[in-house]
């Protein structure tokens, strides 16, 4: 049977409407004949297809009297209603039109509107869609405004969720290419009003161009569509989103969470009596961000200050590595189990989805073979660096934002005309929105990630021009999208961070911050080939070893750059990850076992902005996703072999699989260290200190709490941060000039503290020692100074003793000063 067109009209309960709408379609196909034979002037072989879609008032009858009074028109009939999706399913699939005219029983859009859709198939689409979003459609008659623009929302959060750059997804009146059509409705698995989107989104996988057509359109009362409908579909959509995730992702996910859970095993033994000791002091500073957080959001309180630690000056948040992106959401899990815990379960589950983001980034863009993508993902996430950084610092190994900024600026770098591929303006948006949130996860990182998207970026132009020139107008039309949401968002957080209370200018580091060459093919010290003694000489503390990837590791990137050098992209990553470890150097390095000294690249960006607070050795984690890049589309090069020449491997092929094996076994990470945590005295733990502290009065722990010693805020967050802190571990200003420092401004009482705790030499107090300190407890509005038994503690009390003119009194395992009975 040849036919040109066939038109399917899905029906549910339209006796109302249907036979109007038959008729009109029947006449414009006829039209310029009188017999009603085949086409007339019009040349068309047509055929019109009701599907009744289980009705119970006379839609049926009225259908089948049309198939009786006209053999082209056909009755499918369902016993039952199942939804449009499955009677437009039904339709198509018993069509036999070389085009395909979908069209709702209700006629919205006038039959007339045909010729627009078939020109644009003319013109070489394999589909034509129907808009009344799109300039020169016209809405004939409107709906209640309110079912308008509930209607509108919800277009827009499909098109958003699952269609980008298609403004009208639901019109009714759609055209296809036969054979394509039959193609995707058979793989179409919605029974709903979702399936509109699920058969573009087949067209757009498949790269059947796709038009959308402005036509004319009246709203016709009695419509089945309703505005819950298109929760209905987003809904579907999610549904059929989850049922495409393959078994083997699931399975890739959970090796991840495996991963992580055994990494951090030490502490979910009992999260709140152990500690990761090569956390230095940093365990202690980030439970206690996360519970100030919290407790700040419990009690509606400015999440981007507060004054419980460096009291009375304060801190200011936002100038921390607080990650209000992470502390927030799990503020709920901090009020019920406590910061050990939220910490734990945050870094835990923050470094898989670490994992899992870089895997998506991978098969999307790189390479389809999941196991591939899984190992070049897991070296991205797990690689000595992010390892060393998970004993401290989350805002530098939970970056599962990172891969999806890097996919849509990508996305904005494919954008073309809006409706033809990815809409520049809705990824700019979005891409501003993660920014946004990735600013609250970690600048550093994100200023990074930018770093390594500019080597690549520029590396890939200069070897494809042609893609750089079509790429370039998309994607800065789309970031000025991207800054323009972003700043608004946070500009008020980032004033308050460089210019509110507590804020300061840069952060030194030191002159010595960059990596040594030979930390690049060194192993680190949680890596299973790794020796602590060269990791510690190579870097400045277990938390900072920002590279050793390990000789074999860079043997192998070498190797495939080599062997896959034909690629753009391989020189790109290439060249990303030499420029990243050049970078890493510093502002100057030393050639190992030589005294030659020479100027690094660092020392151009040293002084800059944003870039002087930047710890150098960090750039070489940049390496890291490149690398895992590199080893993903070897591997997937090589068993793409092994499957091309029927499941064999060559002996070459097993070569180049155990190459990689031994090249990243040895930095597979260890489970991080973890030991039984010092206990707080029962003076705080059982409440005591309540007795002798007034309203805005501060705990003074003896010595003060300070990046070397910040205990005391274990303290504090077991107390439910019941009393403020004088001294502390943050950043903050220091001097007339704001330099920032880590800690609190100094003062001749905890200076003096200080000293005795690390020399163990109680020193002569005179009288302008004791003046100091009675100033300074007032600065702090002191009520109690308290001493732990640590080490040196005889010679601390000997001094605050004397500094007092009094003695101490033991209390709940404390020495205490109550400074209600003296001065």
């Amino acid at each position: 049977m040849s036919v040109d067109l066939t038109v399917v009209v899905p029906a549910y309960n339209e006796e109302r409407r249907l036979a109007p709408t038959l008729a009109a379609i029947r006449a414009y196909l006829e039209e310029g004949t009188g017999d009603g034979s085949e086409g007339g002037d019009r040349g068309t072989r047509w055929e019109l297809i009701v599907v009744d879609d289980g009705s119970t008032d006379g839609t049926l009858d009225i259908a089948a009297d049309a198939e009786a009074a006209d053999p082209r028109v056909r009755l499918i009939h369902s016993g039952r209603n199942l939804g449009k999706g499955h009677a437009l399913r039904l339709g198509v699939l018993a069509s036999h039109g070389d085009r395909v005219l979908i069209t709702d029983a209700d006629l919205a859009t006038p039959i007339e509107e045909l010729e627009c859709l078939d020109k644009a198939l003319t013109d070489g689409h394999a589909a034509a869609i129907g808009s009344r979003a799109r300039p020169g459609a016209t809405i004939e008659s409107h709906q209640h405004r309110l079912r308008e623009l509930m209607g509108r929302t919800g277009n827009f959060l499909i098109r958003t969720v699952a269609v980008p750059g298609v403004r009208d997804t639901q019109c009714g009146f759609k055209l296809f290419d036969g054979d394509r059509a039959r193609e995707a409705f058979a793989a179409s698995r919605l029974r709903g009003w979702g399936i509109d989107v699920e058969i573009l989104q087949y067209f757009r996988r498949a790269g059947w161009p796709v038009a959308e057509v402005p036509v004319r359109w009246a709203h016709q009362e009695g419509s089945k569509v309703r505005p819950v409908d298109y929760v209905k579909v987003l809904a579907e959509l999610t549904s059929l989103k989850a049922r495409s995730v393959r078994p083997m992702d699931l399975l890739v996910a959970a090796l991840f969470l495996a991963m992580a859970v055994t990494l951090y095993s030490g502490r979910w033994v009992a999260p709140g009596d152990r500690y990761l000791p090569d956390s230095l002091q940093d365990q202690n500073q980030w439970e206690w961000f996360f519970a100030v957080t919290a407790d700040n959001v419990r009690h509606l309180q400015n999440p981007l200050f507060t004054t419980l630690q460096n009291h009375p000056d304060g801190v200011n948040l936002m100038a921390n590595t607080v990650m209000l992106g992470l502390s927030v959401p799990f503020a709920p899990v901090t009020w019920l189990f406590g910061p050990a815990v939220a910490l734990n379960a945050a870094m835990t589950l923050g470094l898989a989805a670490t994992a899992v983001a870089w895997y998506w980034l991978i098969v999307r863009r790189l390479v389809r073979h999941r196991g591939a993508a899984a190992v070049g993902a897991a070296l991205a996430a797990f690689a000595p660096p992010m390892i060393s950084h998970a004993h401290a610092h989350p805002n530098f190994m939970v970056l599962f934002m990172i891969p999806l900024i890097i996919d849509r600026a990508l996305r904005l770098c494919e954008g073309g005309e809006e409706g033809e591929g990815t809409s520049v303006v809705r990824d700019g948006v979005v891409l501003g929105l993660f920014t946004t949130y990735q600013i609250f996860l970690g600048e550093e990182p994100l200023l990074l990630a930018a770093m390594g998207m500019l080597l690549f970026a520029a590396a890939y132009g200069v070897v494809r021009r042609d893609v750089a020139r079509d790429a370039f107008r998309p994607l800065a039309r789309g970031l000025g999208v991207a800054v323009a949401v972003t700043v608004p968002l946070v500009a008020f957080p980032l004033y308050w961070q460089f210019f509110g209370p507590q804020s300061y200018t840069s952060v030194l580091h030191g002159d010595n911050a960059g990596n040594s060459p030979l930390a690049l093919l060194s192993f680190s010290e949680r890596s299973l080939a790794g020796n602590e003694k060269t990791a510690s000489a190579l870097s400045q503390n277990p938390t900072e070893q920002n590279a050793f990837y390990g000789w074999p590791l860079v043997a192998l990137a070498f190797a495939i750059v080599v062997r896959l050098w034909e690629r753009a992209l391989v020189k790109a990553l290439a060249f990303t990850v030499l420029a990243a470890a050049f970078l890493s150097l510093g502002p100057k390095f030393r050639i190992p076992l030589t005294d030659i000294v020479l100027p690094g690249p660092w020392a151009v960006l040293a002084h800059a902005p944003l870039f002087e607070s930047v710890i150098e050795s960090r750039v070489a984690m940049v390496c890291a996703p490149a690398l895992g890049m590199l080893v993903a589309l070897a591997l997937a090069r090589l068993l793409a072999s092994a499957r091309r020449s029927s499941h064999r491997m060559t002996a070459a092929g097993y070569a180049g699989v155990a190459a990689v094996a031994l090249a990243l076994l040895p930095i597979v990470p260890a489970p991080l260290r973890a030991v039984e945590r010092s206990e707080v005295p029962a003076f705080v733990a059982d409440g005591t200190w309540r007795k002798y502290l007034g309203k805005g009065e501060s705990l003074v722990p003896v010595p003060l709490p300070d990046p070397a010693g910040a205990e005391a805020l274990h303290w504090q967050t077991t107390a439910d941060l019941g009393f403020p802190l004088p001294g502390g571990y943050f950043n903050g200003p220091w001097g007339p000039d704001r330099v920032g420092i880590y800690g609190a401004s100094p003062r001749n009482t905890s200076n003096l503290l200080r000293d005795v705790r690390s020399s163990g030499r109680a020193p002569q107090i005179t009288d302008a020692w004791r003046r100091a300190a009675r100033e300074d407890l007032t600065y702090w509005k002191a009520g109690v100074l308290v001493l732990a038994p640590q080490p040196h503690d005889a010679e601390l009390r000997e001094t605050v003793e004397e500094l007092l003119d009094r003695p101490g009194k033991w209390v709940d395992g404390v020495w205490i000063w109550d400074l209600h009975k003296g001065s």
